[in-house]
């Protein structure tokens, strides 16, 4: 597997790429809560795949990742429109740069995971943290929005074995609700398609691009929401 560190500080250009080939989440967040005049923090941000499509209806968003790189892509997408009221910052999850309930919404894409592995030393606890960030910055009947992989080059989930302990602390722990959705990648050529899935996602699913013909890689994403009650 690619290291993703390296990948989110020196080929940013190359993942904005291949993220590109895949669908809007703003119709999926739009079904979990209302977007308009929010305030909002987006969690490991990256090069605003959430940003980008939040930014323009909300009342303002402030963008963290762990990534400086991945936010220069980021503000270039922004910066452009002098109507949106947005930050960036380098941050980490477990210690988000907010004030005390000052956000109406929290997003986070394929981001937590990242800490929530269990492959990673204090993973629990590394949730744990990052749980009590998100419920100190929210304002009471706030939402947490959580995007994660369900497996890439899978028609039905098929979630990776190192984020299911992750999943089950957010389900039966944290008390998300959650669901599934189809999130595939369309690429524009059986040759991109190889390129783009060894990039990221290594040799195994690349070989397997090209044995099955895949210009159209399945993807599948899960989304876990939580309300703040008070």
């Amino acid at each position: 597997m690619p290291d993703h560190t390296n990948v989110y500080k020196n080929q940013t250009k190359l993942y904005e790429q291949m993220i590109s080939k895949q669908p809007s989440v703003l119709k999926t967040i739009e079904e979990i809560t209302p977007i308009n005049q929010l305030d909002v923090i987006d969690m490991g941000a990256g090069s605003g795949r959430l940003t980008s499509v939040l930014a323009p209806y909300v009342k303002s968003i402030l963008a963290l990742d762990a990534s400086a790189e991945m936010l220069i892509l980021n503000e270039e997408k922004l910066k452009h429109n002098k109507n949106l009221n947005y930050q960036i910052e380098v941050a980490d999850h477990r210690k988000i740069p907010a004030e005390n309930e000052s956000a109406d919404l929290v997003v986070s894409g394929w981001s937590i995971g990242y800490l929530g592995s269990s492959e990673v030393e204090n993973n629990v606890h590394n949730i744990e943290k990052v749980m009590e960030e998100i419920m100190r910055v929210l304002r009471a009947k706030g939402m947490v929005i959580i995007f994660e992989t369900m497996g890439t080059g899978f028609e039905t989930p098929n979630p990776p074995e190192f984020l299911k302990q992750y999943y089950s602390l957010l389900e039966n722990k944290y008390g998300f609700s959650h669901k599934w959705i189809r999130l595939d990648y369309q690429f524009d050529s059986l040759k991109q398609a190889e390129e783009l899935s060894r990039f990221f996602f290594g040799d195994e699913l690349a070989e397997k691009v090209v044995r099955e013909n895949l210009i159209t890689l399945p993807e599948c994403a899960g989304i876990w929401w939580l309300k703040k009650e008070r």
